[in-house]
């Protein structure tokens, strides 16, 4: 059923803190192809077809193809942090501001997103009988899934993965909290900086995440399931700051090479206790991911290395542009794909059920026009700047799309 959790995409919303990552662009892209395809893989029935003559990479992509969750997550924590590097202090109205407009840059194209697959829903369902399949939404459902809530109330989803923007949603506004909570922490002579009780509280939300949310999976509607890889994320941004920066030695620090081997200490014994308390593969991914955040040389988080080695073979150029476009569409294509393989598996079980080379075509074309039909939804809805007119007008087209459904 689309309300399975076990699916999710990274989402534009969060701004770049120092221009474009193109490390950063690398991860979301191969994540991007990573969830469509497990998507495919999951749902079926193409996949069904095709696993008979292919079932290693079919049973790969069903079991560990949701791990790219990882990737996602803890690049939207770095990515968050970086944005919030600059401010000393956050107001309550000022987070406010900001978690509305987080809420818009997901809500209008996923709003896009679901107006189209609840019309192909119902328009491939007199023929094509599928788990697959949600029934007709109800319109308690559709509020739901206007305040990103369906997953919490225990609805189904009208589409793939959509619980993912929720999470997305809540542990940005989760970070932003902790954020505002400083400002009312009692600051006298002696106490530590703004940003080091920052990077303190993150730790502390980042370790209670893996030492013992993570460990309940009732819990995985919420984002304090996910905080752990998240706020790796975040801590990966502050670390890196740390260990790429020049100290200034001085009678009152510990020398430099000292305090950057306290925040390997650190991180290792975060990980190390963590997995005692439970080995999780997609726990070492993000940890895995984290670390090459932090450790990584500039010119490789930047793609300058790239830029470098493209000059020298220019037939590397075209790499680097398909990773970034891959990268900026990559939201827009996790919410329509979805929908898109609906229509080709209907298509292609009414024509060739059972067929090899027609299954295995299907799940290529899907992949392809998925990202085709996502980059038409950046470009014609993403892209523009959120307001709150424009979630009106697709706000109506969603419920619009609703009624139409309706038996």
């Amino acid at each position: 059923m689309p309300g399975a959790q076990t699916h999710a995409v990274s989402s534009t919303a969060a701004q770049r803190p120092t221009g474009r990552s193109f490390l950063i662009d690398t991860f979301k892209a191969v994540g991007c192809l990573l969830i469509v395809l497990h998507h495919m893989a999951f749902y079926g029935p193409m996949s069904d077809v095709v696993a008979r003559a292919w079932p290693a990479l079919v049973s790969w992509l069903y079991d560990h193809g949701r791990l790219a969750v990882q990737l996602f997550l803890v690049c939207a924590g770095f990515l968050t942090a970086g944005s919030l590097s600059r401010l000393e202090s956050l107001a309550l109205p000022e987070a406010l501001k900001l978690v509305l407009q987080r809420y818009l840059r997901l809500a209008i194209p996923l709003l896009a997103a679901f107006s189209f697959t609840v019309c192909v829903t119902e328009w491939v369902r007199p023929e094509f009988q599928h788990a697959s399949l949600s029934a007709p939404p109800a319109w308690g459902q559709a509020l739901a899934h206007l305040a990103l809530l369906q997953h919490v109330l225990d609805m189904e989803a009208l589409s793939a993965g959509i619980w993912y923007v929720a999470i997305d949603f809540q542990l940005y506004a989760m970070t932003l909290l902790s954020v505002v909570a400083l400002k009312f922490w009692p600051l006298t002579w002696g106490t530590p900086s703004v940003h080091a009780l920052r990077r303190a509280v993150w730790l502390g939300l980042t370790c209670a995440s893996w030492w013992w949310w993570n460990l309940h999976t009732d819990l995985d509607d919420h984002g304090i399931y996910f905080f752990g890889s998240y706020g790796l994320g975040l801590l990966a941004w502050e670390a890196r700051q740390s260990l790429h920066r020049p100290w200034p030695e001085t009678d009152s620090q510990p020398p430099a090479h000292t305090q950057r081997r306290v925040i390997w200490v650190i991180f290792l014994a975060m990980g190390v206790v963590a997995w005692v308390m439970g080995p999780r593969l997609r726990m070492g991914l993000a940890f895995a991911v984290s670390a090459v955040l932090m450790a990584v040389p500039a010119a490789i988080l930047s793609g300058q290395a790239l830029q470098e080695l493209s000059a020298r073979r220019p037939g590397l150029a075209w790499l680097g542009r398909a990773v970034v476009w891959l990268s900026t569409v990559s939201y827009s294509v996790f919410l329509i794909h979805f929908g898109v393989s609906l229509a080709v598996s209907a298509g292609v079980t009414a024509l060739w059920p059972g067929v090899l080379w027609a299954n295995a075509l299907g799940m290529l074309a899907s992949l392809t026009l998925s990202l085709l039909m996502g980059a038409g939804l950046y470009y014609g809805v993403e892209r523009h700047a959120p307001t709150w007119g424009r979630w009106w007008v697709w706000t109506g087209l969603f419920i619009a799309s609703v009624a139409l459904a309706k038996p």
